[in-house]
C-alpha cells in the first residue's frame, strides 16, 4: 500500500477526458480504483495500452444494461467509498444506479458526477467539448492575442483543471465528510462552473479595474512585453515571466537593457507595443541556447520553450524527477509529492495482467458470488 489514500476504494464508470483523469489521479495517489468499461468500449485510441490517463488500475468489462451487469456495480458500490460517472444526466438512472439508489445502500458512498453542463439548467442534456465550456463560463474570450480570434487553449482548462481535478478535489472533501459523519452525498461537478472557477483571480482583478475587457492587452494574456514569448535565432522560443520590479530589473542587466530609459515604462499599456518589438528583434540575435547561458537560473523569470520531446530531459525536470516512464511511455510522474506517503509508481494498462477474481474478492465481494460472477462472464 501507497499514497495517502490507500484504503479508499474507488468505482470509475468509464469514460473519456476528465473522469479517467479524476479516477487517474486517485489512483496514483494510493485509492484502490476499479474501472468499469462496457463491452466492446475503449477510448478509441489506436493503442489503449500506452493511455496514461488509464495507468494504475485494473479494468473490469461490465455490461451496465444488462441487469445483471447492473446488479453486480451495485453490489461492488456496497463496499466502497465513492463513484465516480461522466454519462449526460439521467443515464445512470437508466440503469438502475443512480445515487439515490446506491446511497440507499451504502449511506456513506459519495457519487461524483462529471459532466460539461452540470445535472441541471437548459443547456443540460446538450453535447459539448471543453472549447464549449470554456466559451460559456467566459474563459475563452479572454484567451488570445490583441485583435485575433480566441484561441483554444488545448483542453486543459475544462476538461483537466476545471474538471477531473475539480472532481477528484470534490470527492475527496465529500469522502471527509462522509468519515465524520457517516452521509454520503452526490457531487455535481460541472466543467463550465470548474471552468468559470479557474477564472477566479482575474473576475477580482475585472472588478479592481486592473484588467481590460480586449484580449490581449493585458500583462497576463500576451499584452505586455515583460510576460510573453519571443523567437530567436535558430527557431526556437523563450518564455518571460518578468513581472515583479526586482525580476524586471534582472532582465534588464542581463540583456543589456538596464541603462535604457524606454524600458523604465514597464507598467505603462501604451509602451508595451513598442518594447515588445524591440524585445523580438533582440532575442533574433541569439540562439535558445545562447539565452538559455545568459539567463537561465537567474531571477529575471526566463525560461526556454520546450516541446514534449525535450522537456524530460532538461536537468531541472530530471532532478526532480517530474517524468517518468512505464510501459516505454515518457509520461508525467504523480504529483504532488508527500513527505510520509509517496505516490504510487505508475503501470500502464497493457504491461498488467488483470485477475478479475483477485478485483472483485479485494472489493469486499462473498467468493461465491465472485466465482458466479466471472463464471457467468459477467465480469470479465
Amino acid at each position: 500500500m501507497a499514497g495517502p489514500l490507500a484504503g479508499l476504494r474507488i468505482i470509475e464508470i468509464a469514460g473519456i477526458g476528465p473522469g479517467p483523469f479524476c479516477g487517474m489521479m486517485l489512483a496514483d495517489h494510493g485509492a484502490e480504483v476499479i474501472r468499469i468499461e462496457r463491452p466492446g468500449g475503449g477510448t478509441g485510441l489506436p493503442d489503449s495500452s500506452k493511455d496514461v490517463l488509464l495507468r494504475s488500475r485494473p479494468t473490469l468489462t461490465i455490461d451496465l444494461k444488462s441487469p445483471a451487469g447492473a446488479a453486480a456495480v451495485r453490489e461492488l458500490a456496497k463496499t466502497a467509498d465513492g463513484l465516480i460517472e461522466g454519462y449526460r444526466p439521467g443515464v445512470m438512472e437508466r440503469f438502475g444506479l443512480g445515487p439515490d439508489v446506491l446511497l440507499a445502500d451504502n449511506p456513506k458512498l459519495v457519487y461524483g458526477r462529471m459532466t460539461g453542463w452540470g445535472q441541471e439548467g437548459p443547456y443540460a442534456q446538450v453535447a459539448g467539448h471543453d472549447i464549449n465550456y470554456i466559451a460559456l463560463a467566459g474563459v475563452l474570450d479572454a484567451i488570445g492575442r490583441e485583435g485575433e480570434k480566441p484561441l483554444a487553449p488545448l483542453n486543459l482548462v475544462a476538461d483537466f483543471g476545471g474538471g477531473g481535478m475539480l472532481l477528484a478535489f470534490g470527492m475527496l472533501a465529500a469522502i471527509l465528510h462522509a468519515q465524520r459523519t457517516g452521509q454520503g452525498q452526490v457531487v455535481d461537478c460541472a466543467m463550465v462552473d470548474g471552468s468559470a472557477l479557474l477564472m477566479s483571480m482575474f473576475w477580482g482583478l475585472k472588478a479592481m479595474g486592473g484588467m481590460r475587457p480586449e484580449r490581449g492587452t493585458n500583462f497576463l494574456d500576451s499584452g505586455a512585453h515583460f510576460y510573453e514569448t519571443y523567437a530567436t535565432s535558430d527557431g526556437g522560443h523563450v518564455a518571460l515571466g518578468a513581472i515583479e520590479p526586482q525580476f524586471y530589473g534582472r532582465l534588464r542587466e542581463l540583456a543589456g537593457l538596464a541603462t535604457d530609459p524606454d524600458f523604465d515604462s514597464q507598467m505603462d499599456p501604451r509602451a508595451w507595443p513598442v518594447l515588445k518589438t524591440r524585445l523580438e528583434a533582440l532575442f533574433l540575435t541569439r540562439t535558445r541556447a545562447e539565452w538559455c547561458e545568459l539567463l537561465e537560473y537567474s531571477d529575471a523569470c526566463f525560461a526556454p520553450v520546450l516541446s514534449m520531446d525535450e522537456a524530460p530531459a532538461h536537468p531541472h525536470n530530471a532532478a526532480r524527477g517530474t517524468f517518468v516512464e512505464a510501459g516505454g511511455v515518457t509520461q508525467p510522474a504523480p504529483a504532488p509529492r508527500y513527505s510520509a506517503t509517496p505516490t504510487v509508481s505508475p503501470s500502464m494498462p497493457g504491461r498488467r495482467a488483470v485477475d478479475p477474481v483477485e478485483v472483485l474478492s479485494g472489493f469486499g465481494l462473498a467468493d461465491e458470488r465472485v466465482a458466479e460472477l466471472v463464471g457467468s462472464g459477467v465480469v470479465s
